[in-house]
């Protein structure tokens, strides 16, 4: 799973914004890789700190150019940390993704991902996540810009399970009559279980929620979910 930790994420934005420094160089680089490299900086600086305690002198002083330089990017720090925040779900999504194509049997995807969502390294993740799932009201977004990327989020969170019982029902692994419904209630519990572990109240182990999600797939997927 490393390739979607947010300690590797930081190690890239703490690397690689640095080369932008010299005067000479930012003119030579693309606006594009220029954007890039100001949302790769502040990756880090979002999961550490929050979306809301980020602003654009922070962004330019970990991306290593002038705030006129990230104004002249990007038309507010919103812009910034929306592209910020999608930029890590996709990749630790893709990277469960990865882990899911590679199990030898839907059962095995299944296990593979519950482990990938609760570990001491994915908590910056979903820090990330449930500020993102706010951000849009806290703004007051006008285009509904955070609330239209997360709903994309969703849709292809949903479809990545969903593909996987219809697979293992057709593989004879497991027995689920609603492959739609269990989905809703697999990312439901996911994302519960992960604000209860963020919130620690009650107190959660990431063992303990790994439990309870295999709990239900064993449940309802019957002896393929074990």
């Amino acid at each position: 799973m490393a390739p979607h930790h947010p300690e590797d994420v930081r190690v890239k934005a703490a690397k690689t914004p640095r080369r932008a420094v010299a005067a000479a160089d930012r003119t030579r680089q693309p606006t594009e890789v220029r954007r890039r490299l100001i949302v790769e900086a502040a990756v880090p600086l979002i999961a550490e700190r929050g979306y809301a305690s980020v602003g654009v002198r922070d962004v330019a002083a970990a991306a290593g150019v002038s705030v006129g330089t990230v104004t002249y990017h990007f038309g507010s720090v919103q812009e910034i940390l929306s592209e910020a925040m999608v930029l890590n779900i996709e990749r630790y999504y893709a990277a469960l993704n990865e882990a899911a194509e590679e199990a030898s049997g839907a059962a095995e995807a299944l296990r593979l991902l519950i482990d990938a969502l609760f570990t001491e390294d994915t908590d910056r993740h979903w820090r990330m996540w449930f500020d993102y799932w706010s951000a849009g009201d806290r703004d007051q977004d006008p285009e509904q810009a955070f609330a239209g990327g997360q709903a994309k989020r969703y849709e292809d969170w949903h479809g990545q399970i969903r593909a996987l019982v219809e697979r293992g029902v057709a593989d004879g692994e497991f027995v689920c009559a609603d492959p739609a419904g269990f989905t809703v209630r697999f990312a439901a519990l996911s994302d519960g279980l992960a604000l209860q572990r963020l919130r620690q109240a009650p107190p959660l182990s990431t063992e303990d929620a790994r439990r309870h999600m295999y709990r239900l797939v064993e449940t309802e997927l019957g002896t393929g979910g074990r």
